[in-house]
């Protein structure tokens, strides 16, 4: 039996924007599958990998909006606008603003060649382009708009490999990128000033830190590579000494860096170890105000577990676990749809959502209600997360353990909505005070 009890009363900060996402769904040029975006409240949508390879030769990357590197950046006709520009409106027209990477899409067969994942040629320049495309999105320039967008990340995944046989991302040293972050954030700002965040650098992931151990002797001198390392120890490994060279760099230098950026493709709980480390790594240097995202993240990226109640229980409880560390923002690799076996959200063939994208929408109910307020669980692998608005209550409970008794002590009636691969957000009739939750099932409970 698991005994969960809430108090609406205690108020204990606000519900964060947990349930963002990567790749928004769209299909050719239809757009309108972003209506499930809005329709879940989700506030975030980051723009990586869009529109498939080389960003489909259309959206967002560098090289698909500036064409010609050696064309005039101020010139408004050397600027390739138009796919962005539908994809971007669609998601303001859906509540949904863009987290833009600035940068290029990842080639996956890079071995056999590579084309847009160098260095640029001229740093400075690019800088200039990047202006311009902000110019573009937020104060109007070239027939453009003035959405206000927040967040632009320089880069995805500089450190994704220790040399050009391995990095999908970067065919460049670490100084090279460090020499593009320090570029390109200090021109942004110089061009821009607060009015927008700069980060990044979507670091490929602290695969290595794996106990608590691991997260004490890290402060100050690195975790230290094993006698023997695997090639994946040494990759990995690679991550920590990279990330080290770049917080050095922003502290010593004290460049702009407003968020830092990180990704995970694992459990819940080796996920939560490792924002412990980040959090540590970033207090010791002297940047607890940075926030922090998680903005590549699945829990159960293989496609024989999309659309299982397993899917849909562990996205629901990572979002509940990270609202309780210092994560500012998390996007969930991926919302696109179509075959990819990271689009966990929609059904490949029908594009209908799946019982994930209803995880995703009961979050959604808590971040519009928007004040967390104290809510406990006895449970191992129960999690429960509650809100309030001052006049309305929800309350988000997981299982991600065997089947068990809930005894609810929330002061109020509630009415529930089942989440598993078998129930896509169904009212249900239970007692709200006692029920029974089974493995790998959500529910969500509101007044």
């Amino acid at each position: 039996m698991t005994n969960i009890s809430i108090d609406f009363n205690e108020k204990t900060g606000r519900i964060k924007p947990m349930h963002g996402v990567g790749q928004p769904p769209f299909g050719g040029m239809d757009f309108s599958f972003i209506k499930y975006l809005k329709e879940a409240n989700i506030p975030y949508s980051r723009l990586h990998d869009v529109g498939g390879w080389f960003g489909g030769n259309m959206f967002v990357d560098i090289p698909n909006i500036f064409r010609d590197f050696d064309a005039d950046e101020n010139d408004p006709e050397a600027y390739d606008f138009v796919f962005t520009d539908m994809l971007i409106a669609a998601l303001e027209e859906n509540n949904c603003e863009p987290v833009y990477r600035l940068g290029v899409t990842i080639e996956n067969f890079h071995r056999i060649k590579a084309y847009r994942i160098f260095p640029p040629k001229d740093m400075k320049k690019w800088a200039r382009i990047c202006e311009h495309i902000i110019m573009h999105y937020n104060e109007g320039w070239a027939n453009g708009y003035h959405y206000g967008i927040k967040y632009w990340e320089i880069w995805n995944e500089p450190d994704n490999g220790i040399d050009n046989t391995q990095n999908m991302m970067w065919h460049g040293t670490k100084e090279e990128y460090y020499e593009l972050y320090r570029t390109a954030s200090k021109h942004l700002r110089e061009k821009f000033g607060d009015s927008i965040k700069i980060g990044g650098y979507g670091h490929s992931g602290f695969y290595v830190v794996d106990s608590i151990e691991d997260i004490e002797k890290s402060i100050g001198i690195g975790l230290g590579m094993k006698e023997n390392p695997t090639d994946w120890e040494k990759r990995t490994e690679y991550f920590i000494t990279f990330f080290d060279g770049f917080i050095d760099m922003v502290t010593r230098e004290n460049l702009p860096f407003d968020f830092f950026s990180h990704h995970s493709y694992a459990s819940v709980e080796a996920t939560l170890k490792r924002q412990e480390y980040v959090e540590r790594r970033l207090d010791a240097a002297g940047l607890s105000n940075v926030e922090i995202h998680l903005n590549e993240w699945n829990t159960n990226a293989r496609a024989q577990e999309r659309g299982k109640s397993v899917a849909s229980a562990n996205a629901a409880a990572m979002m509940c676990a990270m609202q309780n560390t210092k994560m500012d923002m998390m996007c969930y690799y991926d919302a696109r749809l179509g075959a990819s076996m990271y689009g966990g959200m929609f059904n490949p063939m029908t594009y209908e959502p799946l019982c994930t994208y209803y995880s995703f929408k009961a979050f959604g109910n808590l971040y519009k209600l928007g004040t967390q307020v104290e809510a406990k669980s006895d449970g191992k692998d129960v999690y429960v997360l509650a809100a309030t608005d001052g006049e309305k209550c929800g309350v988000l409970i997981v299982n991600t353990g065997k089947d068990t008794e809930i005894k609810l002590d929330a002061g109020r009636g509630l009415r529930g909505y089942l989440i598993d691969e078998d129930n896509f957000y169904k009212e249900t009739d239970i007692d709200a005070l006692s029920f029974t939750l089974k493995e790998n099932q959500v529910i969500y409970l509101e007044d």
